[in-house]
Parts: C-alpha cells; structure tokens; sequence
C-alpha cells in the first residue's frame, strides 16, 4: 500500500494499492468501481460519481480498479496506446474526486487467462474484498471478454457482491450516439483539437513531467523554454498551443510548440513551454502543462528571423486566448 504524498493533494489521504494479495486495510469491503479510467473523462466521472454515492449509502470506502500495463499493449495492439494519463496522473485525478484509494492489478498472462468467474472469486473478493461493484454499460472482463453485463449481473449477487451498471454518456449535449471514450478523445488529440478532447474529458488535458536541459536556442531568440521529453506513445499532433501549467500550485500561462522543431535540428519530439512573464530557474523540477488551445501547425521557417517574428504572434495570440 503506497500514499503518494508527492502527487496527491494537500492532506490527502488517498491510498495507492498495487497488486494487493489479500484486502488491504481501509479499503477492505469498498465499492469498486472497475476500468482502465485512461484520462478520468467524463464518462468515467459517472462511473465513480454512481460508486461513491453507493459507498455512502452502504457506508464503505470507495475506489477504483485499473491495470497496468493497458491491457491494449499487453496484447501489442498496433503501436501502442496512446496514454491519456500515466499511473500517478490517473491516481491524483481520483483523489481530487475524493475516492479513498486505487488497486492497479499487473496485467499479466496470469490475469488475462483468468475465467470471469474465478476473476470475481480470486480478485474482486479473496484479494480486494470488495462489497459492491460500478461498471460502464459495455464493460467485459475475464479471458476472452467472457464476462460481459448480463454475466455479471447474474453471478454477482450470488457471491455476495451487488452490482450497479452506468449506462452510455454522450458526447453531445443532444445525446449523439457517440459515447464519451478514451478513444475519441486520442483521435481529438492527434487532430490537435484539445478543445473537443476537453469537451470529451470535462477538463484540459495535460502532461506532467521534470523539466530537462535543452539546445537552449529559445533563450537565445529571446523566448526562454522549460522543455519536457514525451513518451513516444504520445500522439498528440505536431503543432503550437496555447497553455497554462501548474508549478506548485501556481498557474502560469504560455506557448508551447510540440514536435521536432523542423527548423531547426528535426529531432525527436519534444515539448517546449515559452512561460509568459517568467523568469525563475526551474530545472529539474515537476510541471502539469494544460493544453487551451490550438494555435497553428508545426513548420518549417526559412530563417531563424522568420521564425522568431511568428513565435511573437503566437505569443500575442495566445496571450488574448487565455486573458
């Protein structure tokens, strides 16, 4: 059992469970509500919304369950899923909604070979101890996707387990038959539509990472950047947005280019955060970068004077976006 003290909220007491083999103390008997929660969206806010009120009523802890690795690259589906939020992410985002822990389960050989039944007798009982279970309308389990609702809905309550079903939310306010998913929120984001992936997840997107050592080329033109490294698995298209980004709590606003920097080395990719008013030394240090909006594509200046003039319009039109 792990408290994250250095990503979870002020004086919260959030408690991370990895791999737990028997019922972890303070989250024994809780209301689980179970999925992979990739970005916290909407749809899964629903989710954990309907578990805790059900923890209230019964008057249980409440968390969620995940797994780790995404069961999508452990079965090495195409390139690797593009990861809305990492493992802490995922974990502060359920702390802020007042969840009382998280279990992530390795996913394993061991686990996908798991039967539905024996995964409800073998994890959700003997290992968490669970009292009561919250799944999306489509959720699946156990080897083979055996485990689908109406499965669930009969073998449950036998084992002691009362089960509650979320149905589909749309993406729309007119109740479009698109339902809010991790997956449309990826394709928003490869478009670079950070306003509809936004939309979808009911709150900016961001990245967090350590802010590292670059060519320092920026400080040179005159427009300093706090750059952070990627995982290769991010998709988000190639271009320039307008930005805010907590540090220690402080939200401060920007420009960041995302991409390879064509005019310069095309290198790998890399994300270059110009801070608005900022002059404080920050390396090394621990930053969340929310994306507002789009600004424009990557591209490829002809000179480096061509290039500064319109990082100084994107600047300015950045500035009027977040003011």
């Amino acid at each position: 059992m792990i408290a994250l003290e250095s990503v979870m909220p002020p004086n919260s007491k959030f408690l991370l469970s990895i791999d737990p083999q028997t019922p972890p103390p303070g989250l024994t008997g809780a209301v689980v509500a179970i999925g992979n929660f990739d970005g916290v969206h909407r749809g899964h806010r629903v989710v954990i919304a309907r578990a805790m009120a059900l923890a209230r009523r019964l008057g249980r802890p409440c968390a969620v369950l995940t797994f780790e690795p995404h069961p999508g690259d452990f079965f090495g589906r195409g390139a690797g899923i593009f990861r809305l939020t990492s493992r802490d992410a995922k974990a502060h985002r359920m702390a802020e909604l007042g969840l009382d822990g998280m279990f992530v389960l390795t996913f394993d050989m061991a686990l996908a070979r798991l039967d539905a039944e024996r995964f409800l007798r073998d994890v959700l009982i003997r290992r968490l101890g669970a009292g009561a279970v919250v799944v999306g309308y489509d959720f699946h389990f156990g080897a083979g996707r055996s485990g689908t609702p109406a499965f669930l809905r009969e073998a449950a309550p036998k084992l002691g387990i009362q089960v509650e079903f979320v149905e589909k939310v749309s993406a729309d306010e007119e109740g479009s038959l698109e339902a809010v998913s991790s997956t449309a929120t990826r394709e928003a984001l490869e478009r670079g539509d950070v306003r509809g992936a936004a939309a979808l997840l009911g709150h900016a997107w961001s990245l967090t990472g350590k802010v590292i050592h670059g060519a320092k080329l920026g400080r040179q033109l005159g427009f300093p950047t706090a750059n952070l490294a990627v995982e290769a698995s991010c998709r988000l298209r190639h271009a320039i947005y307008a930005v805010e980004v907590n540090l220690d709590g402080r939200r401060l606003k920007g420009v960041a280019s995302f991409g390879r920097r064509p005019t310069v080395d095309d290198g790998p990719p890399l994300l270059e955060i110009y801070l608005f008013d900022f002059t404080e030394d920050i390396y090394g240090r621990d930053i969340e970068v929310f994306f507002i909006d789009f600004l424009r594509p990557e591209k490829k200046f002809e000179s480096l004077d061509a290039l500064t003039a319109q990082i100084r319009a994107d600047e300015a039109q950045a500035r009027r976006i977040l003011n």
